[in-house]
C-alpha cells in the first residue's frame, strides 16, 4: 500500500533515530562508522568506511575530498549505497540506504571544516587523497609545510574538500534473529515522491 512521502519518511528517520540511540546504550565503539559504497561509470564498484557527519529529512552526510576516488566516483555516477552495522543492539542490527548524491552547500561544508581539530584541518590540505604516496616521509614534509603556512591564523577549508549527502529513497531495517531468520523491514520511494514500506523475506 502506497502511502503518503513525509509520513512513511518520517517513520523510517524515526526507527533509524531510535536505533542510533540504542547502538551508543549498546556501546558500539563507532556508531557513527558506516560503509559507503559506490561504483565507478563503467560499473567497477568500490566500498569504504566513512564516518556519518550529518542526518535529516534531507539525507545523510560525510565528508571528502572530492578528488580522491570515491569523491571521483560520486560526482560521475551520483548514486551511492550506505551500511550501519551495529551488532550489539538486539541480535544484532543492520541499515541499508540507497540514493542519489549531492555535494552540500559550502556554508555547511566550512561550519563543519571549521569545527574539527586543528590537526584534521592540517592534513586535509597536506594529504592528496588515493594518489599514489612516495614515501610516509614525504606526506610529513608536507604536512610540515602545511603547519607553517597556516601557522597563527585559521585553517581554512580546502576548495575541493565538502561534504556529500546520500538523498535516501531506499532504506531497509535488517533485525537478526536465530538461525538467520531475519526480520527486514523496507522503505522505498519513487521518482514521483510516493512511498511504501514492505516485509522481505529473510
Amino acid at each position: 500500500m502506497t502511502e503518503a512521502s513525509p509520513v512513511l519518511l518520517n517513520e523510517a528517520l524515526s526507527t533509524f533515530a531510535a536505533l542510533f540511540e540504542e547502538a551508543q546504550a549498546a556501546g558500539e565503539p563507532d556508531r557513527t562508522a558506516m560503509t559507503v559504497a559506490t561504483a565507478s561509470p563503467d560499473g567497477r564498484p568500490s566500498a569504504r568506511t566513512v564516518l556519518l557527519k550529518a542526518w535529516d529529512a534531507r539525507g545523510f552526510v560525510f565528508y571528502t575530498h572530492l578528488d580522491g576516488r570515491k569523491g571521483r566516483e560520486l560526482q560521475a555516477n551520483p548514486q551511492a549505497a550506505l551500511l550501519f552495522h551495529w551488532p550489539r543492539v538486539r541480535r544484532g542490527v543492520q541499515v541499508r540506504i540507497e540514493g542519489p548524491v549531492v555535494i552540500v552547500a559550502d556554508e555547511e561544508a566550512d561550519a563543519y571544516f571549521a569545527s574539527r581539530p586543528r590537526g584534521s584541518q592540517l592534513g586535509a590540505w597536506a594529504s592528496k587523497q588515493s594518489e599514489v604516496l612516495e614515501s610516509r616521509s614525504t606526506f610529513e614534509q608536507r604536512l610540515a609545510d602545511v603547519e607553517a603556512e597556516f601557522e597563527g591564523r585559521d585553517v581554512p577549508r580546502p576548495p575541493r574538500w565538502s561534504g556529500l549527502r546520500v538523498r535516501a529513497d531506499r532504506i531497509e531495517f535488517w533485525y537478526g534473529a536465530d538461525y538467520r531468520l531475519h526480520e527486514r523491514w523496507v522503505y522505498e520511494c519513487d521518482v514521483a515522491g510516493d512511498c511504501r514500506k514492505r516485509m522481505l523475506y529473510p
